[in-house]
């Protein structure tokens, strides 16, 4: 049976693809690709954060808060997810400012803070979400995150090949 982690896994190595292409972006970024950084901002904010985070907090999170476990690694997966929302809002100020400095390091300091976020959830809280919850409860959520999917993932979807080709 397919698991909902299983999806949330998957979406990453999409939102993995675009911070790979972002760290070489800024790597060898001297004036400023417009265009890509927002781009960028809006992949982060409707893919990662509205479609993604989404059924992390509004699904999976309160399913599983109907389970008894040991510890709750919920509350500093939203930790994490609001401090990158900050930093999107730093990096837009920064792209708006046009400046490049300042792009560059909230750009690492995102692609630093997701790339451990994600470890931790596809190594840690993951596997605890698949003991935890039961088959009822997994296919209740695959069912929900149906749901959510709509035309407007394929438009982000199209700029994670984007990033894919600029690699």
């Amino acid at each position: 049976m397919e698991k909902a982690t299983t999806i949330l896994s998957h979406e990453h190595q999409n939102i993995l693809t675009v911070l790979s292409t972002l760290e070489e972006e800024c790597f060898k970024m001297e004036l400023i690709d417009k265009s890509f950084f927002i781009k960028v901002i809006s992949f982060i904010r409707n893919y990662s954060d509205k479609f993604h985070h989404a059924k992390e907090e509004d699904l999976l999170f309160k399913e599983l808060g109907k389970v008894e476990m040991h510890c709750d690694p919920t509350k500093q997966m939203l930790y994490e997810h609001d401090i990158g929302r900050n930093l999107v809002k730093e990096l837009e100020i920064s792209l708006n400012n046009n400046n490049v400095a300042k792009i560059k390091l909230h750009s690492n300091e995102f692609i630093q803070l997701l790339r451990e976020h994600i470890h931790k959830e596809d190594n840690i809280l993951y596997p605890m979400v698949d003991e935890a919850l039961s088959s009822s409860q997994q296919i209740l959520l695959l069912e929900q995150f149906k749901q959510l999917n709509t035309q407007d993932i394929n438009l982000h979807l199209d700029f994670v090949e984007e990033c894919k080709q600029r690699n």
